[in-house]
């Protein structure tokens, strides 16, 4: 037996001794203290930041700046004495958009140089002042309600032409509808092109009746929203079903897929020899052919069928080889999936903690939302600040004036400019000037940060959770009377309470990683057009080179979770030891890695699938249940219940089989470890199971 054991331990091959025999280890351990406690620290500051910075914004910030419009003098649109009017109505939309240089300079492209005007609705014709009306007086032409409140149109003495010059009363209007208001940190010249391109969609969108389809849509959720509830609970049901079943079944299906895979490999090596002899008399050439864009004369040429034959062959005869001599390690990976599904058919709590994850996440994204929000009450902090414009710049001497001279438009007497008749005090933009309001870009860099740090260190909680609540199962030694009690929630309270530092630690590699990759991303789309082949050629580089690392941090942080799950050890001395460990056993990595995907991977399908194709026969009418009061034909589109029901299906499969997952996963390193640590004996037994004892030709020995 001594040269047996000494063949099955893994050698040190320059990654670390294997790991020695505890006589006091029995599994998680108990007696452990916190971890990583700077990065704790520091993850804590962060999330007390968004606190410190939500309340001075709240402090200092006013809401009606980003809730709701201004007219031209300043007063909010929807509230106060315009609360029946919330909507802002521009008299000349146009000048946003073709303000001169002289203009967008003075207005710091931050204003429109036209009057605007808070209205109960919107214009919805068409309509301007024709050659005819000048001879008009000002109440025949103008409408009341569309004029500045100050004007009276019934007593004024102005005319129509002294009027539009002033911008009393619109020059002219087109239909309009209002939209939901947004920042003014935005240009609102970018505003006018928006608007004129809103009006041009929405008369598409009228013309397809979006808004129609929009109502049958919800009618038929509204009568189909039971079904829909029970085809996902089928679809739960299904995915409980395969998960604990794979212990009886896994064996079957996992040979299955493999026979599968070289089946299909071998009918296409006998397919490419037909198409091969087929075209024996074919003369041409890939030579004399060349290169064409019609890849079908290709396929009729000897010599590609002949390629296809040999790559297909050479991957048939690597896969069958691979079979063969590791077909005991895929059989380890067998009886490992078997073990895990027995696992959760002990702890089906564990099912339920992604619906945790999932809230938490929901959490974390909504705090994002929440902290966007907060950089606009931020941008809104500093007082707003007024400029003297000419909105018609070619009458008078305005230029002297023209965006030079601050003002109060609640006070702003327009007579005191007589040489400018055209002179209005114009909002321009909000005091920049304050130590928050000079920092609004690197705010926003710190809620992206914060938001990945955070919704990384979610998931990571609830990979340590699941990774303590399965390192239990296998490290009972008489299952399941050796069982903790409530092994998922003594899981969570242990990464809690000792673990925080290490999983932040390890989530903000990760963030730093997926930073590095949204920055090449932006460069990348900003820098597009100027980009040469060479250029294109190294940021693809990097962003293949950033992908890959961003996926080799997840591997090794997921593991390095299980390692703080058992041992409580930090994250660099876990990420270590479950490196070293998984290198000493890599090629048993490998083939569970693949095994798994590939169960994992036909699983999915097979429920997704099958409730897929079960919810479009029944909500198409192909399937009646007796005495259901549904019918197909109520459906105005039976097509949506289906999406939302495979959308729904994919989800819960996905939920469920994350957690299968990870039960691999953790119940592989607690087999390795448990091959390092243990031998058999009396004093060392084995925690696997007798099945990976039987595939290892091991056992436990037994007291005489």
């Amino acid at each position: 037996m001594g040269k047996k054991q000494k063949e099955e331990q893994p050698s040190d091959s320059g990654y670390g001794e294997p790991a020695q025999f505890d006589p006091t280890f029995a599994g998680p351990i108990n007696k452990r203290g916190c971890t990583d406690i700077i990065c704790c620290i520091l993850f804590m500051a962060v999330i007390v930041g968004y606190m410190v910075v939500g309340i001075l914004a709240w402090l200092y910030g006013d809401p009606r700046h980003v809730l709701y419009p201004r007219n031209s003098t300043g007063w909010f649109c929807g509230i106060g004495e315009n609360k029946d009017r919330p909507n802002v109505f521009y008299f000349d939309i146009l000048k946003c958009a073709t303000t001169v240089n002289v203009m967008a300079a003075a207005l710091d492209g931050f204003q429109c140089p036209t009057t605007q005007l808070c209205v109960e609705e919107c214009p919805n014709n068409f309509w301007a002042v024709k050659l005819t009306d000048y001879s008009k007086t000002a109440k025949e032409v103008f409408n009341q309600s569309l004029c500045v409140p100050s004007l009276d149109l019934a007593t004024t003495e102005l005319s129509v032409q002294e009027i539009v010059s002033r911008e009393l009363c619109p020059f002219f209007f087109t239909p309009t509808t209002s939209c939901e208001f947004s920042s003014p940190l935005f240009s609102l010249r970018h505003l006018a092109f928006s608007h004129l391109a809103f009006v041009f969609i929405r008369d598409i969108v009228n013309s397809f009746n979006i808004r129609e389809i929009g109502i049958r849509i919800f009618e038929d959720f509204a009568s189909a929203w039971p079904w829909i509830l029970i085809g996902l609970l089928i679809a739960m049901i299904v995915s409980l079903l395969f998960l604990l079943l794979l212990r009886f079944t896994a064996p079957v299906m996992v040979w299955l897929l493999i026979i599968g895979v070289l089946g299909v490999g071998a009918y296409g090596i006998w397919h490419c020899y037909w198409e091969y002899s087929n075209y024996k008399a074919n003369s041409a050439t890939i030579s004399e052919i060349g290169f064409t864009t019609n890849f079908e004369v290709y396929l009729q040429v000897q010599e590609t069928w002949l390629a296809f034959l040999i790559i297909i062959s050479v991957a048939e005869a690597i896969i069958l080889l691979t079979v063969i001599f590791l077909r005991k390690r895929i059989l380890i990976a067998i009886a490992l999936i078997q073990e895990a599904s027995k696992a959760i058919s002990y702890m089906m709590s564990s099912l339920l903690y992604p619906l945790f994850t999932a809230v938490l996440l929901l959490v974390t994204h909504c705090v994002q939302k929440w902290k966007n929000g907060i950089t606009q009450y931020l941008a809104t902090s500093g007082g707003p600040v007024y400029k003297v414009v000419a909105l018609n710049s070619s009458q008078g001497d305005c230029m002297s004036i023209n965006g030079t001279v601050d003002c109060e438009p609640t006070t702003f007497n327009p007579s005191e400019y007589s040489h400018c008749p055209s002179a209005s005090c114009i909002f321009i933009k909000y005091n920049d000037e304050g130590l928050l309001q000079r920092n609004l870009f690197n705010l926003q860099i710190y809620n992206v940060v914060a938001f990945l740090w955070c919704a990384n260190f979610v998931i990571a909680l609830g990979q340590c959770t699941l990774a303590g609540a399965f390192a239990s199962y296998y490290w009972a030694f008489n299952k399941p009377n050796d069982i903790p009690m409530f092994p998922v929630s003594a899981g969570f309270m242990r990464s809690l309470r000792y673990h925080v530092g290490s999983l932040a630690f390890g989530a903000l590699i990760l963030t730093l990683v997926q930073v590095v990759r949204i920055l090449l991303e932006y460069i990348d789309h900003k820098t597009r057009s100027a980009q040469n082949a060479c250029a294109r050629f190294l940021m693809c580089c990097l962003k293949c080179c950033f992908w890959c690392l961003e996926k080799f941090i997840k591997f090794l942080n997921r593991n390095a979770y299980i390692m703080i799950a058992i041992y409580g050890k930090n994250f660099c001395v876990s990420a270590k030891n479950a490196f070293m460990l998984l290198m000493r056993n890599v090629i048993r990595v490998v083939v569970l890695d693949k095994v798994t995907d590939l169960l994992l991977f036909f699983g999915k399908l097979l429920v997704v699938g099958g409730v897929g194709v079960l919810s479009f026969f029944f909500f198409s009418g192909r399937i009646l249940l007796p005495g259901n009061t549904f019918r197909s034909e109520t459906l105005n589109y039976y097509w949506m219940p289906i999406i939302v029901v495979v959308i729904g299906t994919y989800l819960i499969a996905h939920g469920f089989f994350s957690v299968y997952n990870m039960c691999v996963d953790t119940l592989f390193l607690c087999f390795l470890e448990d091959l390092e640590r243990n031998d058999g004996s009396m004093g060392k037994p084995y925690f696997m199971s007798k099945n990976l004892m039987k595939i290892l030709n091991k056992s436990n020995k037994r007291p005489k």
